[in-house]
């Protein structure tokens, strides 16, 4: 049985002592053996901060970015040797505001995915299609492009995760329907069976897109998805829990 991963984006929010409070918080809340596995993504210079509030708890740290070269000239980036330093288990690779923002091809969010599956942590390759996509039919072609080019060159799935965003759910409050997002799982499954073999068992589905404490069951306890990409819900700890809390299997 795939163990739900529950993961906080924190994005551009919080400073250092922001930081710290939440996560007191959130350890005060969530016990030993918390029967779903969590991870909090704070941005590049809260990561310190974190890995020593993080460490020996059930908690987990990842990254919302990495650059797929091991070390150059690419400033303001960094790499995923720097991140592994720090104590960091997941990288989001492709987020749909990167992919939007910033301008990042699948190929380069590829780059992304074999960098940070060589050095040992686990990617989580972010999907999902526009709202024109979805309305025009083309929901399915767009996430299947993203995962063909997005993991092309991996030879094992060991740690990948894949979070489902539908790009049109992100930060606009409306959520995706659970049938909708049942389906792509469901897909995304087939794919990863046709892609990996008996290897794709273990890799992880997440969906991400408005979810909160008043929507994340009808997500969480559908058996075609194994956790969620938080955003905006997951900037508070006791509303991450509840959320977390309605994935325990």
């Amino acid at each position: 049985m795939r163990v739900p991963l529950v993961a906080a984006n924190w994005k551009m929010h919080k400073t250092a002592w922001e930081a710290r409070t939440y996560l007191k918080r959130l350890l005060d809340l969530v016990p030993p053996e918390p029967g779903v596995e969590l991870a909090v993504f704070p941005s590049f210079p809260l990561l310190p901060e974190a890995a020593r509030a993080l460490r020996g708890s059930p908690v987990r740290l990842g990254a919302q970015n990495v650059h797929p070269e091991p070390a150059g000239a690419y400033t303001g980036e960094v790499s995923v040797l720097q991140l592994a330093e720090l104590g960091v288990r997941y990288v989001l690779c492709g987020h749909s505001e990167r992919r939007k923002l910033f301008f990042e091809d699948d190929r380069f969010v590829g780059g992304k995915v074999r960098a940070v599956s060589a050095a040992g942590l686990a990617p989580i390759l972010c999907v999902g299609e526009t709202l024109e996509e979805r309305k025009t039919g083309r929901a399915w072609p767009v996430v299947e492009g993203q995962l063909a080019l997005g993991l092309e060159g991996l030879g094992s799935p060991g740690g990948l995760v894949v979070a489902y965003e539908p790009v049109w759910a992100i930060g606009t409050g409306v959520a995706a329907h659970p049938a909708d997002a049942r389906e792509m799982a469901a897909r995304i499954r087939a794919w990863l069976r046709d892609r990996f073999g008996e290897g794709s068992e273990g890799v992880r589905i997440q969906y991400g897109g408005s979810v909160k404490p008043e929507n994340a069951g009808e997500f969480l306890r559908l058996p075609e998805l194994d956790g969620a990409l938080v955003g905006g819900a997951s900037l508070d700890p006791d509303a991450f829990w509840a959320i977390a809390q309605t994935a325990r299997r």
